[in-house]
């Protein structure tokens, strides 16, 4: 008998909606665990780090955190953000704080029209639609480089530099990461994203560096696109696309959009990996936390959900990663939507349709 491969999984709800599809997720994990015939496992660590640790303790993590979280082989977080909080301080004090110390510097978050959800986008009523955009998720507009002076000169004199940082190592490892992705593909193409023309000198070092990179793959089509122009073009010329590459801040703002065209950001997964797996990766759904809404069980699980698939990916479970997949397809396609995505079906009702679809599916195995 083969010895089952238990993964230690650190699990931080963290605020709002986050604990519902945090708990939702775990249920679909364990279920496709429990149906591996021992292959693995998932040892389940949770901590209580968030808004509601730092109204008790002045901190939204422990100091300690990072040193404990490295032990873990992958990392499943749910939401941050709440009143009791300044926005920058709760974001840069847990999820930044953790993807930027574990150099997780590849964020990824498919674009995926699902059955039964209807998209505001009248193409894809009749055409195939299926892309992911490649953040860099380690420097770029979100290094935190600046600060905040002058302002002892009184009432309308503060002074406030942001600093966007370019390395040339941190723009050719986030390209090569999306021409290796558009290989594995089938439309293999990479469309990188800048603001070239008026950021003259880190955009225009990352084209540089993408057209360097760009001699290695002759097999993979290529494009460089402005921003402003691909907000329009995932509009416009959705079918176009395959791998979207592109810096910290155009990344997350072009992947809303994109989950928005799906449907709803209650669908959008993501991935924030660090590929050379010095430090755990974590998976986490892209929406926030949602406080309208947090504690009526409405909340939709899918991107929890998908980002388990996506965790299995990263342990090389490609096939229960599918099948997680496919049972969400199965769950929308016969009408278990949340609201958001114009159904009336509560996240537990959604959760359980999943799980039913992953049930089913080995039954006819």
């Amino acid at each position: 008998m083969t010895e089952t491969q238990v993964f230690k999984i650190a699990s931080i709800p963290a605020d709002g909606v986050g604990k519902e599809v945090v708990a939702a997720g775990r249920k679909v994990l364990d279920t496709v665990a429990a149906q591996s015939d021992g292959k693995f496992a998932f040892d389940w660590t949770e901590f209580p780090w968030g808004s509601e640790y730092y109204a008790k303790h002045g901190v939204m993590m422990d100091a300690e955190g990072l040193e404990v979280l490295k032990a873990f082989d992958a990392i499943y977080f749910g939401a941050v953000g709440w009143e009791n909080v300044p926005d920058h301080i709760s974001l840069w004090g847990l999820r930044l704080n953790i993807t930027q110390n574990f150099d997780q510097w590849a964020n990824i978050r498919p674009v995926k029209f699902l059955p039964g959800v209807q998209s505001p986008l009248r193409k894809a009523d009749n055409t195939e639609l299926d892309w992911v955009v490649v953040r860099e998720n380690s420097e770029g507009e979100y290094a935190g480089l600046g600060g905040r002076n002058l302002s002892g000169r009184g009432p309308g004199n503060e002074v406030a530099l942001q600093t966007a940082l370019f390395t040339e190592k941190g723009c050719e490892r986030i390209i090569r990461f999306a021409f290796d992705l558009a290989r594995t593909r089938t439309v293999k193409k990479v469309s990188s994203v800048t603001k070239s023309n008026a950021q003259q000198y880190g955009m225009v070092l990352w084209d540089e560096v993408f057209d360097r990179v760009a001699l290695d793959y002759p097999d993979v089509e290529t494009e460089s696109v402005l921003v402003d122009a691909m907000s329009a073009k995932f509009i416009l010329r959705p079918e176009d696309l395959s791998v979207v590459v592109a810096s910290n801040l155009n990344a997350d703002i072009l992947s809303d959009l994109g989950s928005a065209l799906a449907g709803s950001l209650g669908l959008a997964a993501s991935a924030n990996l660090n590929p050379e797996r010095r430090f755990p990766s974590m998976f986490e759904p892209v929406h926030g936390s949602a406080p309208d809404i947090a504690g009526k069980g409405i909340s939709n699980p899918i991107g929890a959900i998908a980002s388990a698939a996506l965790m299995l990916d990263h342990f090389g479970l490609h096939d229960e990663a599918r099948r997680i997949e496919a049972a969400i397809e199965s769950a929308t396609g016969s009408g278990h939507l949340t609201r958001d995505i114009g159904g009336t079906a509560n996240t537990d009702e959604v959760t359980e349709a999943i799980v039913a679809a992953l049930n089913a599916s080995l039954a006819t195995v």
